[in-house]
């Protein structure tokens, strides 16, 4: 693994979004184990290149413990707590006793949780959810951080009108909860402008949030004040057919066969959070600023949010 000793001194990170409960951390793909459990290697690597915290996206109650029990014995990991809104259907053959899971777990780990999500919702994927199902839990679990004063980490694909219509009607629900992030935006820039405006709430950017030219364009004129850091892992890596790709400084050795893994190499189209530094590159190339200052805002956003 090649890393920019510059980078490692002055940058440090805050991974909003990783999926540290994901199989392929344990070597599983598809079911079948490919390589040695490696999320401790992986952990390290994060760290070494000067992530700080990370945030492990829960998005289903059935996650929930699993993500606790990582986070409980390194005050560098916090969790959310929500229903991703593909995974709403979950909530259907006991609806209360579902949301009473989710209260208990926030309730029993305020140390822990420091969000509530993964939580929104996903035109894209109607086949694991149908699109009433996934505004009604939407919105019940706004209560969720109501009660708990606790910001959002929230999804939104190609559902942006019913969304912000769902945050408008619950906007004196949500006075005092902090605000929240939409992660892995990749909206247009009038959607972008619409959830800045909507007040306390920011744009989390990751590798399928500067996929092509038009992605480009929008990061480039979202405000910094408004901009947080995740990788999405082991999802949203960015890929050399990227737009954003040709910013990239930082290079990690990775192999493409999951069967050819030694304990220094990344897997080729597994994203680590160590490679969060590869999209601070690419939106400092983008907007053609200062890569140290604009992780430091980013870093600040984060820690204004969430109360790390």
């Amino acid at each position: 693994m090649r890393i920019s000793k510059q980078l490692k001194m002055v940058m440090k990170y805050i991974d909003i979004g990783a999926n540290l409960t994901d199989p392929m951390f344990r070597g599983i793909y598809g079911g079948s184990q490919k390589h040695a459990d490696d999320l401790h290697l992986v952990l390290n690597r994060a760290w070494i290149q000067g992530v700080q915290k990370m945030i492990i996206t829960v998005g289903t109650l059935n996650e929930a413990e699993a993500a606790l029990q990582l986070a409980k014995d390194d005050d560098r990991l916090n969790i959310t707590m929500g229903c991703h809104p593909t995974r709403c259907n979950e909530f259907l053959p006991d609806p209360q006793q579902y949301y009473e899971g989710l209260r208990n777990k926030i309730r029993e780990n305020p140390a822990k949780v420091v969000a509530v999500g993964e939580c929104g919702l996903d035109y894209d994927r109607l086949h694991f959810c149908d699109k009433d199902t996934q505004k009604k839990y939407f919105e019940k679990q706004l209560s969720l951080a109501a009660e708990f004063r606790l910001p959002l980490f929230l999804h939104c694909r190609s559902a942006h009108a019913d969304f912000m219509e769902i945050l408008e009607r619950n906007r004196d629900k949500l006075l005092n909860c902090g605000g929240g992030v939409v992660h892995s935006f990749d909206g247009t820039l009038e959607e972008a402008e619409k959830v800045i405006n909507y007040g306390g709430l920011y744009i989390g950017l990751n590798g399928c949030s500067l996929k092509t030219a038009e992605n480009l364009e929008v990061v480039k004129r979202i405000s910094n004040e408004c901009i947080m850091l995740e990788t999405d892992c082991p999802w949203c890596g960015i890929r050399p057919s990227h737009a954003g790709a040709k910013f990239v400084q930082t290079k990690f050795t990775a192999v493409k066969k999951k069967e050819k893994w030694t304990p220094d190499t990344l897997v080729d189209g597994r994203c680590e959070p160590c490679q969060i530094s590869q999209v601070l590159e690419v939106i400092a190339g983008v907007k053609e600023e200062n890569a140290s200052k604009l992780a430091e805002t980013y870093y600040d956003n984060t820690m204004k949010l969430f109360k790390l």
